[in-house]
């Protein structure tokens, strides 16, 4: 048995050594449709990393409340106008909701900043101390403002780099310098470590941070003393977002006087479904990259088979010497079927390689995430294996019935 499959494969080798050049093109198909699906997998998952990178960015086991309810499809409705959370909300959950490490709050606006005679427009964010805590921002340079500094309305500012770098010159230090906003002069006392793109596409660095109180009574203004934009809490363990989220459902509706058949005036967002929205819109779109290049080892497998099935018409005679000194039809099938997954293999091979430097060069010129796993190089491996096993079946099957009288006669 074992000398049988080593001629074999050595018989299907010196087949295929004999056609180098139909063997390449054929083989071209593989080569193209293994790499494309590499290149699309690594893609797709170098999405997918980014995103949750994106998500990590957002703060650890992070609540978000916002005011007013949700409709179809996810739209909220009163954004911008709405005005259902306060202050006293948020001290409330953090007294009544164990599970909360902290509670925060925040107000926006998007205004013009000045510094010298540079300015920006750019959004400014009055917050409470803890949202820094909370949305786990970290500094470059100088440090937070403090409860005394809210207590006292403080014209203090926290800047984000991308406002840094359009409000100041390059390698010049923006902490202790002095920023106007809505002719406010704010001295600058930290600035804050980048992080990038947010998984909205939004630059999380171009931002200004005050005190919630000066932004409320000197720079954004406010419909009544003590309205949020947005309440903001964590918890300790991933796994108590769920009841926590329940609680903060429970006290604000109770806060709110909203009776059991009226819908929450408020909408809550968990660091956890934020995530599983966004990946399912990546996990949507590498599904679509890995069957669109799936085609590709189609098309090879085709070709695989219209080269064998031309093979066979040219080994006619061969087939029908075989047959008449005894070999079984078994015999032709296997030794056709072995052409055709050698072909693959070796088409799969070089794909690989193809695949994994095209997406190298994808992060490399395009700036693309990629991350190659040997999962999808498994994946494409073994279905380029499986596509010339499926297309050399009916070539080998052909072969394996041709008469062998009328094959020894063909010319």
């Amino acid at each position: 048995m074992y000398a049988f499959l080593y001629l074999t494969i050595a018989t299907a080798f010196r087949i295929i050594a004999r056609n180098r050049l139909r063997a390449a093109l054929t083989m071209l198909g593989i080569i193209i449709g293994v790499a494309s699906v590499i290149a699309m997998a690594s893609i797709g998952q170098g999405a997918r990393a980014l995103v949750q990178a994106q998500i990590a960015t957002i703060g650890t086991n992070v609540i978000i409340v916002l005011p007013g309810t949700t409709t179809v499809g996810g739209v909220r409705a009163g954004q911008g106008a709405a005005v259902t959370l306060t202050v006293a909300d948020a001290l409330d959950l953090k007294k009544k909701v164990p599970l909360l490490l902290d509670t925060g709050w925040a107000k926006r606006d998007v205004l013009q900043i000045v510094s010298g005679n540079r300015n920006w427009n750019g959004p400014v964010n009055g917050i409470s101390p803890s949202y820094l805590v909370i949305r786990d921002w970290s500094f470059a340079g100088g440090g937070p403002f403090t409860q005394a500094d809210m207590d006292t309305a403080a014209r203090v500012a926290l800047l984000g780099r991308t406002v840094v770098e359009n409000l100041f010159e390059p390698g010049e230090d923006p902490v202790g310098a002095t920023i106007r906003i809505r002719n406010v002069p704010f001295t600058v006392v930290g600035v804050l470590a980048p992080k990038g793109q947010s998984a909205q596409g939004s630059d999380q660095d171009d931002i200004v941070f005050i005190p919630f109180t000066t932004a409320e009574r000197k720079v954004v203004g406010t419909s009544f003393l003590g309205s949020v934009g947005a309440l903001f809490a964590s918890t300790v363990r991933p796994e108590d977002l769920p009841e926590a989220v329940e609680r903060i459902r429970e006290v604000l509706r109770g806060r709110h006087r909203l009776q059991p058949d009226q819908p929450d005036d408020f909408t809550i967002r968990t660091q956890v479904d934020i995530g599983k929205v966004q990946e399912g819109i990546t996990a949507t779109i590498t599904n679509l990259l890995f069957a669109v290049a799936s085609i590709s080892l189609v098309v090879g497998g085709v070709g695989i088979m219209n080269i064998l099935l031309v093979s066979v018409t040219e080994r006619t005679r061969e087939i029908g010497v075989r047959m008449a000194v005894g070999a079984k039809r078994g015999h032709i099938l296997f030794q056709f079927l072995i052409e055709a997954i050698t072909l693959s293999l070796f088409g799969g091979a070089a794909g690989i390689l193809l695949g994994v430097l095209a997406s190298k060069l994808a992060t490399a010129v395009a700036g693309w995430p990629t991350v190659i796993s040997g999962a999808s190089i498994l994946i494409a491996f073994c279905f380029s294996a499986a596509v010339g096993l499926f297309f050399g079946l009916y070539p080998a099957n052909k072969a394996s019935r041709l008469d062998p009288i009328e094959a020894l006669r063909y010319e």
